[in-house]
């Protein structure tokens, strides 16, 4: 007998031990969610200066990037792993290697460019509307420089 009151009472232990955690003592956070992005532009669009903002990290010293580079953007409520893909001619063919497993895409372009480069730029913009694993993803297309006399209005780019 006196084994049975004393499973009652570690069971009332164990049950009065759970109900003090869940209303006094909160756990851990809930981890953020995070998404997988990939960033793409030509050279020079400024998708390095972007990220660079997002981070909250100084603007000097920026250079083009070669190759990619990976960058997590934390808010709040989420955190935005965002893939920078270099917008050289000879590192564009090989953007659609790294579109995997991507979750959505932000197009950067520079709207004070040549006539040549924004044709460029349309040209890329469209092929990657196209691509089979980024087609049904959501796009942000973002026409940056508007601060140069030169830039472009959203009509005029697209």
């Amino acid at each position: 007998m006196s084994e049975c009151i004393q499973l009652s009472f570690a069971v009332c232990r164990i049950g009065i031990y759970t109900c003090f955690r869940a209303l006094c003592c909160k756990g851990p956070p809930p981890p953020r969610p995070e998404y997988d992005l990939v960033c793409i532009g030509l050279t020079g669009s400024g998708k390095t200066s972007l990220l660079s903002q997002l981070c909250s990290e100084t603007p000097e010293n920026i250079v083009s990037t070669t190759g990619f580079s990976i960058k997590a953007v934390p808010f709040q409520n989420a955190i935005l792993n965002v893939k920078e893909l270099g917008g050289a001619d000879n590192i564009r063919k090989y953007w659609s290697r790294y579109y995997q497993g991507s979750q959505g895409v932000i197009f950067v372009l520079d709207s004070a460019s040549s006539e040549d480069d924004l044709e460029t730029a349309r040209n890329e913009l469209h092929s990657a509307l196209q691509h089979p694993q980024l087609c049904t993803l959501p796009f942000l297309i973002l026409a940056n420089h508007q601060d140069k006399p030169a830039a472009r209005s959203v009509q005029e780019v697209c």
